[in-house]
């Protein structure tokens, strides 16, 4: 990896290289030439005018996919030519690793350890093992009763509608481009309007790689901008990640046109830790689990069951490490935890800290937000929770955590599955019978022993009940980004 051995211990914001629409491989403004801006969480100032994609710019953006899809060079480009160029966008990312993970900085407030340290990482990663799945993706020859020759064929969806969130900006379009790119799809994609700065510079960096004309198509805006993309009868397939009522409507929306549709979505995650677990370690995981990203995960282990006997202990280490984050500017090094993305979501986060007061939870340590300027909100955990209270049951996508005491593990499986979510969820246990008996238990798409967020490539990621359909990563997603065709042939 070409980043620097010994990082500077503060970062400069890099310059803003594109701004625009990205349709058919050229650069444009908008139709009517609308923009809007997108602001610094750190001092609450704008950083750029981003052109603002209307319909009659889905439209042309959805026309250059189809076209490209079915008519260009990506239809009959040899699969393994399509894995390097994804290979190629891989290295001229890590080419400009300092740059990248600088502008995620300063457009989504998140520590530049963070983004130098996890996201560009993976990112990076997620584009090389799809690169290597775009020559491996097989049919079966089936042997079927008679005399005929019978083999399936996977074939690519056509167009991708793409909708990503704001939390993991650069990460989810990795996760989103990978498998479609892999499998021979064209992509319409639209970042979030809170942070679609780095979305646009791995746009650029696309075409420097050479992927043809049409392939990946960005349109910036708000949500007027993706249900275009939705209501779209020429896109084949919508994968959208956030929040549930988004997806509902996407649901709806898509529905007159019956298009392939994967969701990842919220949660309200489970983190259960035993008295015979390892305390340091599961204090530490609870701490990542929750804090990481400023709260902004939507597999945070937001609800943490902590067993009765090593309650007051655990709660303790907890409040002890919350309280040494370091708060403040996330382009130096030493910052551990950022502003939150945006006024909306500070408000949303203040305004559940001030409901678990008012519901009788113990506020144990910050509550309450930092400085005057920027989106920053200390740490804070409460105690005392019960399950009925709206920081047990809401995703509040902030730093706040729930401690919840259990006795039994009969209790804390009943309890940890009483959520409309089931996304994640994690066990701290030194019994090996005990964290798989949980790990069986627990209705989720992900659950980790003996640790939290641990990702990789190749491991599929998604949820159960109102979490998601679907799975992101592994060989899973490229299930979501082909169709199954059967071919059979008389031997007569």
């Amino acid at each position: 990896m070409t980043t620097t051995l010994t990082p500077p211990r503060k970062y400069a914001a890099p310059a803003i290289k594109q701004t625009k629409l990205l349709i058919g491989g050229e650069w444009c403004d908008a139709a009517d030439g609308r923009m809007f801006a997108t602001y610094n969480p750190v001092n609450e100032e704008k950083i750029a005018d981003v052109a603002l994609a209307g319909k009659a710019d889905v439209d042309r953006a959805v026309a250059a996919a189809r076209k490209a899809f079915e008519s260009g060079p990506w239809r009959t480009m040899d699969a393994r030519d399509r894995g390097q160029l994804i290979g190629k966008l891989a290295d001229l990312i890590e080419a400009n690793f300092d740059e990248l993970a600088a502008l995620e900085t300063l457009d989504n407030g998140k520590p530049i350890r963070d983004s130098r340290g996890a996201d560009l990482p993976l990112v990076i990663d997620c584009l090389r093992y799809y690169a290597g799945w775009a020559d491996k993706i097989v049919g079966q020859t089936i042997p079927v009763r008679g005399d005929y020759f019978t083999y399936t064929r996977r074939e690519p969806t056509g167009v991708c509608g793409q909708i990503i969130p704001w939390n993991f900006p650069m990460l989810m379009v990795a996760w989103k481009w990978g498998p479609a790119l892999a499998t021979g799809c064209t992509i319409v994609m639209k970042p979030a309007e809170q942070t679609p700065l780095t979305c646009l510079r791995l746009a650029e960096l696309a075409m420097e790689a050479g992927f043809p004309p049409g392939v990946i198509n960005v349109v910036t805006g708000f949500g007027e901008t993706g249900a275009a993309i939705v209501k779209h009868p020429d896109v084949d397939k919508i994968a959208f990640t956030g929040s549930g009522e988004t997806a509902q409507r996407i649901m709806v929306d898509a529905a007159t046109t019956l298009k392939r549709i994967t969701f990842e979505l919220g949660g309200k995650s489970p983190n259960i830790v035993f008295a015979d677990a390892n305390l340091d370690a599961a204090v530490a995981g609870a701490e990542f689990g929750l804090f990481f990203n400023q709260g902004q995960c939507c597999c945070a282990g937001s609800r943490l069951f902590v067993e009765k006997s090593i309650h007051e202990e655990f709660v303790a280490k907890v409040v002890s490490r919350a309280k040494a984050r370091k708060l403040g500017n996330p382009l130096e090094m030493e910052t551990t935890q950022g502003p939150q993305v945006d006024r909306d979501q500070f408000d949303k986060i203040m305004k559940y800290i001030e409901l678990g007061k008012s519901q009788g939870a113990t506020c144990v340590t910050g509550g309450h937000r930092v400085g005057d300027k920027g989106f920053y909100v200390a740490p804070t955990v409460f105690d005392h929770v019960t399950d009925d209270m709206a920081i047990a049951t809401d995703e509040i996508f902030g730093p706040v955590l729930s401690i919840l005491p259990f006795e039994s593990i009969e209790e804390v499986t009943r309890r940890a599955n009483a959520t409309t979510f089931g996304l994640a969820a994690a066990v701290w246990t030194r019994d090996v019978a005990k964290a798989h008996r949980i790990a069986h238990s627990v209705r989720a798409g992900t659950v980790w022993i003996n640790c939290y967020d641990v990702f990789d490539a190749a491991a599929p990621f998604g949820g159960f009940k109102m979490s998601g359909m679907g799975r992101e990563l592994g060989e899973a997603a490229l299930a979501s980004y082909t169709e199954l065709k059967t071919v059979t042939m008389t031997l007569k």
